[in-house]
């Protein structure tokens, strides 16, 4: 079924969480092990992140450098039919335009569609530098650039033109959207001007980057129902749990921390007594967003299942 489905055929606020691929080498037991703690709550679906490869110089034996090119985590397409297939519970792989080529973008669309995941988040993903020999022009630059790949697929055309037979199910997506603005938006007006020809392309609801502060979200709706974008506008919830990430957070995902809740972690003299107080901020936050009607909480569990385990408990 579709995740638009899902969402808004839910009785209440719907329940879903991401996942990150274990490290190569550990089994997808780590990846159960992170579902039966929050399958309880009826996940309507389960999001699955996709890493791109890295680049790195090994010392041969001689002294000299070979550059390898190493892929540290397992793919998301085997491990979303994997959670299909066990727990019949929809998988959403996240295919990403950031370290993949346009080619092993359409694989992963044909090796999905046979495998019947049919649910996507479509995301540019990190930045990442391209290599030097490296040509620009396989790789898509924006998500506005993939969305049209998907959809080329769903209406059954390969990216050499020819005919892709077999799509019994078109694929279904989700894409991203900002309440505090995406890091390389010049403004806000620009950011929406976007996230409209997102879904006037197709995207079938948003999912919201982090944030910590609800009147940010609250006012980031508000602005794209006034623009005319109607689709369900997903909150993206992290409960914080180390000290360090009242500073790391800010940094990397460019989200404020409301000073009340600052204040608390800087009080905190363990990430133990962080973990406790992010927890108690993340069920408030929830209550205000599912007393305010949203269609459904989405949970970045990324080091934070136990915590994520505890919120839902207290709002579910």
């Amino acid at each position: 079924m579709r995740v638009i489905d899902l969402i808004n055929n839910s009785q209440g606020t719907a329940f879903s969480f991401e996942i990150l691929p274990p490290l190569k080498g550990n089994s997808i037991q780590k990846v159960y092990n992170v579902i039966d703690k929050l399958r309880e709550f009826d996940p309507k679906y389960i999001n699955i992140t996709s890493h791109h490869s890295e680049f790195i110089y090994k010392t041969m034996p001689d002294g000299s450098f070979q550059k390898v090119n190493i892929r540290k985590r397992p793919g998301s397409v085997a491990i979303a039919s994997a959670i299909q297939n066990k727990y019949g519970i929809p998988a959403v792989p996240h295919i990403i335009c950031k370290g993949f080529t346009k080619d092993e973008t359409e694989y992963a669309l044909i090796d999905l569609n046979f495998l019947g995941v049919s649910n996507l988040l479509l995301l540019r993903g990190d930045i990442k530098t391209l290599e030097v020999e490296q040509n620009p022009s396989l790789y898509h630059e924006h998500a506005t650039d993939l969305q049209q790949q998907v959809n080329r697929f769903n209406q059954g055309l390969a990216l050499d033109g020819s005919k892709i037979e077999g799509i019994e199910t078109p694929f279904s997506y989700g894409m991203a959207c900002y309440p505090e603005k995406h890091e390389e938006a010049p403004n806000m007006e620009s950011d929406i001007f976007y996230l409209k020809e997102k879904v006037r392309n197709g995207a079938d609801y948003l999912v919201t980057q982090m944030f910590f502060d609800n009147q940010k979200y609250f006012s980031f709706v508000a602005r794209c129902r006034e623009e005319g974008i109607e689709v369900p506008i997903i909150p993206g919830i992290k409960p914080i749990v180390f000290r360090n990430q009242l500073t790391v957070l800010p940094r990397v995902f460019r989200t404020d921390i409301p000073e009340p809740f600052a204040a608390e972690l800087r009080k905190c003299k363990t990430d133990d007594e962080a973990k406790e107080v992010g927890v108690e901020w993340c069920i408030q936050q929830c209550k205000e967003l599912i007393a305010s009607g949203v269609p459904s909480l989405h949970f970045y569990t990324m080091m934070a299942s136990d915590s994520v385990r505890r919120v839902a408990q207290a709002i579910y």
